[in-house]
């Protein structure tokens, strides 16, 4: 007994060191400014007393950009820090994936192949905190915790089965908002079914709490509650309402592309339904719900990279299904050294490596599987805060050094310029390099309308009050723009107010003029 719990402890920190350490080497490789920097200068401008929905627009990502700036307020303001943040959410489904695989009596050999495996298809795709990455990894844990509620009826499971898909919703609306409609039809089926409704008064008052503090929480910070609803709620409605009238159902997209996760989930849906078909008992068992769990969980993601302009980075539901599939299969009483299981495990690793040579070696996610690595510069040649960070990106995937001239350029002119400025730039990390506020009016610059609201939209004019308000209460004097579009400016403020001048290659200035829209 003593041997097998030390031996339990020793797998447990090899999964927490491997899962660790192989997301800090990745998140290091290359950056892609827009999607890798996301939440860079958002969670350190919470530390500096600016909030989102408040001070800046956002449509997603605030739980990300608070706990951010956790992260950056207990181990530093720099890049390494940042990495740790998706890192130790790495660990924490790593060694949650290795727990529940144990609580289903997996082979405790089987059990940390899985987990490493999972570990390696998870986090380090992005590498840095992601929107899409961590609301479908906490609606995993989510679906972790219905399954172990399920199992084993702890009332810790169903207070705590609301927080996760919390936290979820609050990374991103999508795909969190499918798990979690599918979690409430799960529940009401297995509640029917079984005739078990004590869970409700549990998962009801974690619900009200959760809301209750999310009110009191944003209260303190001054954020207003329509403010959250029309930037978080309603306004990505006519994102995904554009969407869905584009969305297009093909043969290679929604069969070809995900065929190995296909393949993975296969042993496991020809187990459940052949004891459908045979035991007319069987979907009262929860056994059952296990597998309409992984279901339902499997086809919200695949539908939430249906709709998505991200790369495709769902898969990590391989090394899991391939682990159910293996567990579904044991129900056979085959050897745990039985040639099937070998197989799997074989196929499933031949898999991971495909996939992790694709998105983590060649860094498709953050579309620099076309540069070359060889040609990387220093992060630290741009600001020692960026020390480990090896700096190569798509656009200048040929010449990483042009570009970090470039970058200090626009560094050395804004810390030159004394004034309250407002930045505008893919390169979210000036208010960290500058250690001033910025007065950014978004996150992110894209014309598309997915950001922020464009002219003519249906809250073209909320987003416009936002950022002539921002130049009144702060007395900007001057909006830079670092390799972003003029529109971003022009669309929203009148173009006669504003002198602008070409600074470098990447950096605009545009001077405030005295005008009725701001001045009067």
């Amino acid at each position: 007994m003593n041997f097998l719990f030390s031996r339990e402890n020793l797998f447990v920190t090899i999964l927490l060191l491997f899962s660790l350490l192989i997301n800090q080497y990745y998140g290091s490789r290359g950056v892609f400014p827009l999607d890798s920097f996301s939440h860079f200068d958002a969670g350190y401008r919470i530390l500096l007393g600016e909030y989102p929905f408040k001070d800046y627009w956002t449509v997603s990502g605030p739980f990300i950009d608070y706990l951010q700036a956790v992260f950056f307020y207990l181990f530093g303001t720099n890049w390494q820090s940042y990495v740790l943040h998706a890192s130790l959410i790495n660990v924490l489904l790593t060694i949650t994936t290795y727990i529940v695989l144990r609580n289903f009596k997996l082979n405790i050999y089987y059990s940390l192949i899985y987990s490493l495996l999972f570990s390696v298809l998870a986090y380090p795709s992005s590498g840095t905190p992601f929107m899409d990455h961590h609301s479908a990894f906490f609606s995993l844990l989510g679906i972790y915790n219905l399954i172990l509620a399920i199992k084993s009826d702890k009332k810790l499971y169903w207070i705590l089965l609301p927080i996760f898909f919390g936290f979820a919703f609050l990374s991103k609306q999508v795909p969190s908002s499918y798990v979690i409609v599918c979690a409430i039809l799960i529940l009401a089926i297995f509640s029917l079914s079984q005739r078990k409704f004590f869970w409700i008064k549990y998962s009801f008052l974690s619900v009200a709490s959760f809301i209750f503090l999310l009110l009191i929480f944003g209260r303190m910070q001054g954020i207003n509650l329509s403010s959250f609803i029309e930037q978080y709620i309603l306004f990505p409605q006519t994102i995904g309402e554009e969407r869905f009238k584009n969305l297009n159902f093909t043969l290679k997209g929604t069969v070809d592309r995900f065929k190995f996760i296909y393949l993975a989930f296969l042993p496991l849906l020809y187990v459940n339904l052949k004891k459908i078909f045979s035991d007319i008992n069987y979907l009262k068992q929860k056994n059952f719900y296990y597998f309409l769990c992984l279901l339902l969980l499997t086809f919200s993601l695949i539908f939430h990279q249906l709709l998505t302009k991200n790369q495709t980075f769902i898969f990590f539901l391989i090394p899991i299904l391939t682990a159910f599939s293996h567990i579904s299969l044991n129900t056979y009483r085959l050897n745990s050294n039985s040639p099937v299981f070998i197989i799997i495990i074989i196929i499933c690793l031949l898999i991971t490596t495909k996939y992790h040579m694709r998105f983590n070696q060649d860094r498709k996610f953050h579309e620099l599987n076309y540069v070359n690595f060889e040609l990387f510069s220093q992060g630290k040649e741009i600001d020692k805060k960026f020390k480990g960070l090896k700096w190569v990106t798509p656009e200048f995937k040929n010449n990483s050094k042009e570009e970090i001239i470039l970058i200090n350029e626009a560094k050395s002119y804004l810390k030159n310029d004394n004034r309250n400025k407002m930045v505008m730039t893919h390169y979210s990390f000036f208010s960290v390099i500058l250690d001033q506020k910025l007065f950014s009016p978004s996150k992110w610059y894209l014309t598309d309308g997915t950001t922020n609201p464009v002219k003519k939209g249906k809250y073209f004019t909320s987003y416009k009050n936002l950022i002539t308000n921002i130049i009144k209460e702060n007395n900007i004097k001057v909006i830079y723009a670092i390799s972003v579009e003029s529109s971003n400016i022009y669309n929203y403020v009148d173009s006669e107010c504003f002198r602008e001048k070409n600074i470098t290659e990447l950096l605009k200035s545009f001077e405030l003029k005295i005008c009725d829209e701001i001045n009067g």
